[in-house]
């Protein structure tokens, strides 16, 4: 799903971004649920980037990687970590392009999350290349997703990948 974003361009560089682990669900500007597998996924964009809001029996997990007043922790290039039963990793790294490069880069990512049925991207007014995109699968029991953050005045594309699983239980695998 793909939408222009009706607010103002609050995230402005990809150093501004930041990145939180069980906030509380943020004013969203768009949002898409799914339901992968037992587990229903919240997509959401926000006007300072995006949050992914992840529910099952076991309990919630959200994620928010976005500009956060008073926040102390940068965007990180990795994380692993137990979250209640899951097991959480994330990683980021940030891509610097050429004007062309970034152009052709953002066109070809905009059209694979807006056509993809668990993908939602948002376009912020004043350049059709600066966008949020969140992407959102699951596979072997595992929710993936994928999210894509664009600064074209500066030619920064932030990639993150997520993956939350289930904490298989110590002594499961002995016999």
């Amino acid at each position: 799903m793909l939408t222009t974003l009706n607010t103002s361009y609050t995230d402005t560089r990809a150093a501004d971004l930041a990145w939180a682990l069980g906030r509380e669900p943020l004013p969203a500007l768009a949002v898409l649920d799914l339901e992968l597998a037992d587990t229903k996924v919240q997509l959401r964009l926000l006007g300072a980037s995006h949050q992914v809001l992840l529910e099952e029996e076991r309990g919630i997990c959200s994620e928010t990687v976005a500009c956060i007043a008073g926040s102390s922790t940068p965007l990180p290039l990795g994380v692993a970590k137990r979250v209640d039963d899951w097991e959480y990793e994330f990683a980021a790294r940030v891509e610097v392009l050429s004007p062309g490069s970034f152009a052709g880069r953002a066109q070809e990512l905009l059209a694979l999350v807006s056509d993809h049925p668990h993908g939602l991207a948002g376009v912020f007014p004043g350049s059709p290349y600066a966008f949020t995109a969140l992407l959102a699968q699951h596979h072997e029991g595992q929710v993936h997703w994928r999210t894509w953050h664009a600064y074209p005045q500066d030619g920064q594309l932030v990639a993150t990948r997520t993956k939350v699983g289930v904490r298989v239980p110590a002594g499961v695998f002995a016999k």
